[in-house]
């Protein structure tokens, strides 16, 4: 999928004027741009906290947000390339399918059989794209961070789904050492791969496809079951009534509080939403497109004031 390279890509360029933290500079001829494609796309709050970093780092960029559907996503990652996007982020259902369209997958991503980030990096006269996934430790920064957690080492954990975002999530998760892993998905093949693999690459974790007949440390969903109002419960309500976890997280930010955070939070469980999630892995996307730390408290104040001001 390489890109013949019809221009020199410039560096990032500064911002010369007055501008405050929460200001970008006007868009011109040399303005770059970068952005977050999935399908469904409009609750996105990426936009906002990425372009909040841009500004503190005074950049002339832009990050935008795109609907892209996932027969087309080959064809958007190419031509996001042609255009001199910076990189891109992807989302809902992405992640596991951009593992087979980008040019190269970083080392650091390939345990975890996901990429979330692309960079369009300069080879050869041409642009390739190189994957990345930040989501790995993203997921175990925000779980530590909102239960004030001091490690996850021999905790049990019930894992609602198989996807990109739950396949990182749970070989993350039996990296940190784990006790045990129930891993829940609607269709049974996908989880019960899944849990092989960690079986071979991880065999201290015990891993089962089944709910547990007892309660688990931790309920974590890393479905998509909440973005919308009518959608169901990604978990069995029953057994959430019969063994209320001690901490349940849901990776969905918005709506700020799911059906599955509404129920656990009235069973007495301590909750928490994905967006502390969203804030570590955008904050080291975005030190991959430019080199520079991220700056971690303008990014964490604008999300909060998209998703809950």
């Amino acid at each position: 999928m390489f890109c013949a390279l019809p221009f020199e890509l410039p560096p990032p360029l500064p911002y010369n004027g007055r501008m405050s933290d929460d200001t970008q500079p006007p868009i011109d001829a040399s303005t770059r741009l970068c952005a977050v494609f999935g399908h469904p796309i409009n609750h996105s709050a990426s936009p906002a906290m990425q372009n909040a970093g841009i500004a503190a780092l005074k950049l002339n960029w832009r990050y935008l947000a795109f609907d892209v559907h996932p027969d087309n996503l080959r064809e958007a990652i190419t031509g996001a390339a042609r255009m001199g996007f910076v990189g891109i982020n992807l989302t809902v259902p992405h992640k596991l399918l951009a593992l087979e369209m980008v040019d190269v997958v970083d080392d650091q991503a390939k345990p975890w059989g996901a990429v979330n980030t692309i960079v369009f990096e300069k080879h050869a006269n041409q642009i390739r794209s190189r994957g990345f996934n930040t989501d790995a430790d993203a997921i175990v920064k925000s779980l530590k961070e909102d239960f004030a957690l001091e490690s996850l080492r021999g905790i049990s954990v019930l894992l609602l789904g198989a996807g990109g975002a739950a396949r990182t999530a749970a070989l993350r998760l039996a990296k940190e050492g784990v006790a045990a892993l129930s891993i829940i998905n609607r269709t049974a093949s996908r989880s019960a791969e899944l849990a092989e693999t960690i079986r071979k690459d991880c065999p201290n974790v015990t891993v089962t496809n089944s709910y547990p007949g007892h309660t688990v440390d931790l309920a974590l969903n890393a479905t998509s079951l909440g973005l919308k109002p009518d959608d169901s419960a990604p978990i069995d309500m029953e057994w959430l009534r019969k063994h209320p976890p001690q901490y349940v997280y849901d990776m969905i930010y918005r709506p700020k509080e799911t059906e599955l955070l509404h129920a656990a939070k009235r069973l007495g469980c301590r909750t928490a939403n994905g967006a502390s999630m969203l804030l570590h892995q955008g904050a080291r996307s975005l030190e991959l497109w430019t080199g520079q730390p991220a700056p971690l408290a303008e990014m964490r104040r604008a999300l909060e004031k998209n998703i809950y001001g």
